[in-house]
């Protein structure tokens, strides 16, 4: 059934194992998670430091975070946006040092590049207020800079209202990031299945599941665990409709981003700089962000598209000339001829819903034990923070199950 990049590990070589053992409901394996991007490997890494336990990764893809975990800004945000009690601040602001500290003691790349948040008018400037209270009421550094030592610091970026600087934003080598949570949930005795698509779940009157699978050899055949973790990100959803009664089944939402490459030489500033957020919005506006060569190369999006098809990942170019335009708030001397389409990345939605709590229909993360299936950890709308968070939410969801 499973195969691994190989495709030589087949179901007779985990029974062959014996991980029943480890299972109290005698299944194949006491831990099954969906889902290879990063907080997939995140909780699969926490969960195979329990001693007497064994863990399956279930990945349809032939490699880990080949969807939205790659296909982001890869910042490391601070927490800015998300309100009071809700789960996205809590496991974000634990998420970001957990990811500093972890990037420094692993030599994962990464730069604590600070944050410009900036403002163009009067309205935009309030926006720029209550993001400062919220930080300040959450402990996250932030403060307003003086007009004049913006200009001297970044003389081409726009900020005819305010500046707010955020210290504790960054950036990550997301790649470098799963490759390290990938082999240390191997050496954690871990194993791996990817080309490998869940097409049913069934749970087990003796408590537990059976998850059907297909792989790309064309084998199918189903494998049982005590408990099953959905970390399915752009098809959590789907997964989670496979278990729920129809009662309480959702819709996907899936909201495509377009990025913008850079080539011109000038201007390129040298921090990131984000325009003010706009309530109810479903992103944080098309923001400059920077990768981590030397000097940073500059790239610039999301936007915000709401598609029907997780799986469209061509590049949308009449997107280009509205990106340009807002682009341009901030950076007028931004040189238009040298910016292109990149690339895509697709989030998970509940709704056409805001990306920030300052408006109406704020999105948060839900992950919980469902009613009726205590065994059971769902993840949706799993976008960001995600990235920030992956590591805080492997320890919530560890926390769930043996807390």
């Amino acid at each position: 059934m499973f195969s691994t990049r190989a495709g030589k590990q087949l179901l007779t070589h985990y029974k062959r194992r014996q991980f029943a053992t480890t299972s109290a409901m005698g299944t194949d394996f006491t831990h099954v998670v969906i889902g290879a991007g990063a907080v997939g490997l995140a909780i699969a890494r926490k969960l195979a430091e329990r001693d007497g336990t064994s863990t399956l990764l279930i990945e349809k893809h032939d490699s880990a975070g080949t969807e939205t975990s790659s296909r982001n800004s890869e910042v490391i945000h601070a927490g800015l946006y998300y309100g009071h009690d809700s789960l996205k601040t809590k496991l974000c602001l634990q998420g970001k040092h957990m990811m500093y500290d972890l990037c420094r003691r692993e030599n994962i790349g990464h730069r604590n590049t600070k944050k410009w948040i900036v403002a163009q008018d009067d309205q935009q400037w309030e926006e720029l207020v209550k993001v400062h209270k919220f930080a300040r009421s959450i402990d996250v550094p932030t403060r307003f800079l003086p007009l004049q030592e913006a200009h001297d610091k970044e003389p081409d970026v726009r900020a005819q209202a305010g500046v707010l600087e955020s210290e504790s934003t960054g950036i990550v080598d997301s790649h470098g990031l799963m490759s390290w949570l990938e082999g240390k949930f191997q050496s954690l005795g871990g194993e791996t299945a990817f080309n490998t698509a869940v097409t049913g779940i069934e749970a087990l009157p003796s408590g537990g599941f059976k998850i059907h699978t297909a792989s790309d050899d064309g084998n199918s055949e189903p494998v049982t665990t005590e408990t099953l973790i959905n970390s399915g990100g752009l098809f959590a959803i789907p997964i989670s409709n496979m278990i729920l009664p129809e009662s309480r089944q959702l819709k996907p939402y899936y909201a495509k981003g377009t990025y913008f490459s850079y080539s011109a030489s000038h201007p390129r500033p040298n921090t990131l700089v984000y325009p003010a957020p706009r309530p109810g919005h479903g992103g944080l506006g098309t923001h400059l962000t920077l990768d981590l060569s030397n000097p940073p190369r500059v790239r610039f999006g999301p936007d915000v598209e709401w598609v029907d098809n997780p799986n469209d990942y061509k590049p949308n170019h009449s997107r280009l000339a509205a990106a340009l335009d807002e682009i341009e708030t901030y950076l007028p001397s931004l040189q238009r001829d040298a910016v292109e389409v990149d690339y895509c990345g697709i989030r998970p939605k509940l709704g056409k819903l805001g990306a920030v709590a300052s408006g109406k229909g704020f999105q948060d993360f839900i992950i919980r034990k469902e009613e009726g299936f205590d065994t059971f950890v769902n993840l949706l709308g799993i976008e960001s923070p995600g990235l920030t968070s992956s590591l805080a939410i492997g320890e919530y969801v560890d926390g769930l199950l043996y807390r």
